[in-house]
């Protein structure tokens, strides 16, 4: 009869775990709701002037860890590709207002920061073989920055957190076990700080792609280089750089930027046509 009685009130608690949850859903989606440039429904639980301060501490703390390149065209070259990109977007579209670093890594990789920040590594420059391809890069990785991904990977994070937190103490198992520490902790910041340098999920990737390709063609960049990028890149086999390995294969982005070409290009006959032509050399 106790064991029945037991059972018979976890279920009820049970129950008002599922509809307290169900009411934080609720809650969470009508106060923090908001929609990509892709026009997908995300959830941003955090002020963007948080992500943005965090994401200024990540990329101090690279500049500890990883030294600057001392190549000065390589330098140049990017600032130039970033000063053509940088003018296209809606917010915070003047170069001055961005810091910019190439660092001496042989990998070949990229990344734009929430905050103002553009990192690129010195290993990019073996398969981004002209201005265009690592416009295309640099495109890629400022639609993150553009579409609040950032926000809405740590926002997910936490409200799963919350979520889980909130049915372990509705049952009556919430302790201060390690476990637990770590989920508070995670939702008070450390998960949050370290979700900035995560990687992104494949919707993320699929969409940046598609943003950026927008974006390098509006700067005047060829969009169509950014198909022979991924080409450069898949053709690394087995030594492929660790800027793919958290994204979509190379066939199904090429075959995603290629479905997007033509209004691609006519954005980039435009741009062209308001003599937004590039020249970056190195």
């Amino acid at each position: 009869m106790n064991a029945r009685l037991r059972n018979m009130s976890l279920m009820k608690k049970f129950r008002c775990t599922v509809r307290l949850i169900s009411s934080v859903c609720i809650a969470v989606a009508v106060s923090a709701c908001a929609t990509s440039p892709e026009g997908r429904s995300q959830l941003k639980l955090l002020p963007d002037e948080q992500i943005d301060s965090m994401g200024v501490q990540s990329f101090e703390q690279i500049k500890q860890d990883t030294p600057e390149s001392k190549n000065q065209n390589m330098r140049a070259y990017v600032q130039c590709i970033a000063n053509a990109i940088i003018p296209q977007l809606d917010e915070d579209n003047n170069p001055a207002m961005w810091e910019i670093r190439v660092f001496a890594d042989d990998q070949a990789n990229a990344f734009a920061l929430p905050g103002n920040k553009i990192g690129v590594y010195e290993g990019l420059f073996k398969y981004a073989v002209n201005q265009h391809q690592v416009a295309a890069v640099m495109g890629h990785e400022l639609a993150h920055v553009v579409a609040r991904h950032g926000n809405e990977r740590v926002s997910d994070q936490l409200a799963a957190q919350a979520g889980m937190a909130i049915a372990a103490i509705a049952l009556g198992t919430s302790d201060t076990s390690e476990d637990n520490k770590a989920l508070i902790l995670a939702g008070l910041g450390l998960g949050v700080q370290y979700g900035v340098i995560l990687p992104f999920s494949r919707t993320h990737e699929s969409e940046a792609d598609l943003i950026g390709l927008e974006l390098m063609a509006s700067s005047g960049f060829n969009p169509v280089e950014s198909v022979a990028l991924w080409q450069n890149m898949s053709s690394a086999g087995g030594q492929a750089p660790e800027f793919l390995s958290t994204h979509p294969s190379s066939a199904t982005r090429i075959k995603d930027l290629n479905a997007r070409m033509p209004r691609a290009l006519e954005t980039y006959g435009k741009a062209r046509a308001q003599n937004r032509k590039p020249n970056c050399q190195l």
